[in-house]
């Protein structure tokens, strides 16, 4: 059984981390507006007006009947179609999109490599991603579990925490373009020197990667580099 989603979500941790993840989107200059986007591991829908706001078409995709539910009322009568799927076995989706955005989902999965190889081939234009990671680790995937009775955990108990290199080198092995940000969310979460990463309270890192089919380069708070120290916060 899964603990009611409404007061998960609706948390002071929630609240602020998501406030500080789309506050720092919308400084990347990203062409967003007007796309299709299919939005994976969407909870109860806390980021999707950031899409609706911006005249997109979305489609959010959750794996628990109780998150799926509560968006289904509050996106009643918008641009948003709905789908409960496990992303451990994901779907046939009869389309692709021109943004796939999964802002904290990797991480609550069992296999990041499958995972991101699916993402990547429904991206026409782009992946913006954000996980949590494993700041200098050697073991790319860092299996590990999480208790699936909380709305936002791993839907079946299995879980990662990918290394920051492995992701982004993934990502570039999958898209033509793949960035990091030089700047980070104003969170404890989004760490900004890798060479010395302070622990957050929860003891999560989390970093922000783009993969593009279209070279993004004249974006400037973008970068191909992986950087070791982050210029600000943004």
């Amino acid at each position: 059984m899964t603990v009611d989603p409404i007061p998960h979500f609706r948390g002071d941790a929630y609240l602020r981390i998501n406030a500080r993840r789309l506050e720092h989107l919308a400084t990347l200059g990203l062409p967003i507006a007007g796309r299709s986007v299919l939005e994976l591991g969407a909870g109860i829908g806390d980021l999707t007006s950031y899409f609706l706001d911006r005249g997109c078409r979305v489609t959010a995709v959750d794996g628990r009947a109780e998150n799926v539910e509560v968006m289904r009322r509050r996106f009643e009568g918008e641009d948003v179609e709905v789908v409960e799927a496990d992303l451990n076995d994901p779907p046939t989706l009869s389309a692709s999109y021109d943004v796939v955005f999964a802002y904290g989902v990797l991480y609550h999965l069992a296999d990041p490599a499958a995972a991101l190889a699916w993402m990547t081939k429904l991206a026409g234009e782009m992946l913006v991603l954000s996980t949590c990671v494993t700041p200098n680790s050697s073991d790319g995937v860092n299996a590990t579990t999480e208790d699936p009775i909380w709305a936002s955990q791993a839907l079946d108990g299995r879980a990662c925490r990918p290394d920051r290199r492995w992701v982004f080198e993934r990502l570039g092995s999958l898209m033509p373009h793949a960035y990091t940000t030089l700047t980070q969310p104003a969170h404890e979460e989004f760490p900004l020197d890798w060479s010395a990463p302070i622990h957050s309270a929860t003891g999560l890192s989390r970093a922000v990667f783009i993969g593009s089919r279209v070279s993004l380069d004249d974006r400037p708070l973008l970068t191909t580099e992986l950087p070791l120290r982050h210029a600000d916060r943004a």
